[in-house]
């Protein structure tokens, strides 16, 4: 264990049996202090949307396919050219040292031993150079939460690229930070710094609660910012937090190179539909003009092929696999995600689809 400013983070480095996705959070609290755990773990209001994002799956069935003349299904995909070995990706999850000392580092190590696609986020506990690092050349795509100040953000725009990410992710849906009552709670404050923030005036991040580290964010933003994104990088630059067709439209005729269909795991708007049930209404309003990426309650391999059968080209989540991270780092992180894709392919097996476009193309029940 590694103590920072009085809080004890981990420092497990070890492969960890996963039963289920579902079981490794409560193994995980064990292990994180009561404020890292509940601001990893806890949605907004009474968590009735984060419920939701899991259920929802349950509102479609995979329809079973025999003398499919298949075996040994492949995982391998592409997104931007990128080549991966699977559609399952690290969500941009903010502030990985509460879970682990190696924090972002070693999950970049896993997901690239897995031949994963890692997001990290602006508020990350490692600088972007660093977690790019230690991914070791694997591909990464930059989350921004876009500040108030314009310095700030070019700043972190241009240290990603010279990073060597191959993307920007515009975070739109936390323009103000969800009424979080398990940080209320846990009167949570952000006992590491954040790697990203200590370099200019929002301070170091260390002793900020979340509402004090939104405050510095742009509460306003249009989709003129996208262009403005792109002219300080070439890099394509994809809008997360998308749950209506219409905005999907808005952002692509803004010049968004990517959807990403999220409700921020439920931490945002309570009360809002799970990300699942709005997937498919926007996939089909984007009919392919662009990549769509989905996050919010994949648990399951199941819940992955759904994800794709429903429109998506990317499958993302965050805590399961920050769970991991805490019970064994790199190796940990690993774990999950190839505990994950081994569900997956033994859904794709007895779905009849041998590719990953074979299952964007499955048939799906509806209730």
């Amino acid at each position: 264990m590694t103590e920072v400013n009085g809080y004890i983070q981990s420092d497990r480095e070890e492969k960890i049996d996963v039963l289920n996705l579902a079981s490794l959070e409560k193994r995980a609290e064990k292990i994180i202090p009561a404020g890292g755990f509940g601001y990893i773990s806890g949605g907004s209001e009474d968590n009735w949307t984060l419920k939701e994002n899991t259920e929802a799956f349950n509102h479609a069935q995979i329809v079973p396919r025999v003398l499919s003349d298949i075996d040994d299904p492949q995982t391998k995909t592409s997104i931007f050219g990128i080549d991966l070995d699977t559609p399952i990706m690290m969500s941009p999850a903010a502030a990985q040292g509460l879970a682990h000392s190696q924090g972002e580092k070693d999950t970049a190590k896993g997901m690239a031993k897995a031949g994963a696609l890692m997001a990290q986020s602006t508020y990350s506990s490692t600088s972007i150079s660093d977690a790019a690092k230690a991914g070791d050349g694997a591909p990464q795509f930059f989350q921004l939460y876009m500040s108030k100040d314009w310095e700030f953000n070019k700043s972190l725009l241009e240290e990603a690229k010279k990073a060597g990410v191959k993307a920007i992710v515009l975070t739109s849906d936390a323009t103000v930070d969800g009424y979080r009552e398990s940080d209320i709670v846990n009167d949570f404050q952000f006992p590491i710094p954040m790697a990203n923030l200590t370099k200019f005036s929002e301070g170091d991040g260390k002793g900020k609660g979340i509402g004090e580290i939104y405050a510095a964010a742009a509460q306003k933003i249009s989709p003129k910012d996208i262009k403005r994104i792109k002219d300080i990088v070439d890099l394509p630059v994809i809008v997360k937090g998308v749950q209506s067709p219409e905005d999907a439209l808005l952002a692509i005729g803004a010049g968004a190179d990517g959807i990403y269909v999220s409700n921020h795991g439920g931490r945002q708007l309570n009360g809002g539909p799970a990300s699942f049930d709005v997937l498919a209404d926007i996939a089909k309003a984007v009919n392919h003009k662009v990549p769509i990426i989905f996050d919010s309650g994949v648990r399951r391999g199941s819940h992955v092929f759904k994800a794709l059968a429903s429109g998506a080209d990317m499958v993302a989540l965050a805590r399961p696999i920050i769970y991991g991270l805490a019970l064994g780092g790199a190796d940990g992180v690993y774990s999950v995600v190839e505990h994950l894709n081994d569900e997956f392919k033994t859904i794709m097996q007895l779905a009849g689809t041998k590719t990953i476009d074979d299952v964007k193309h499955a048939k799906l029940l509806h209730k």
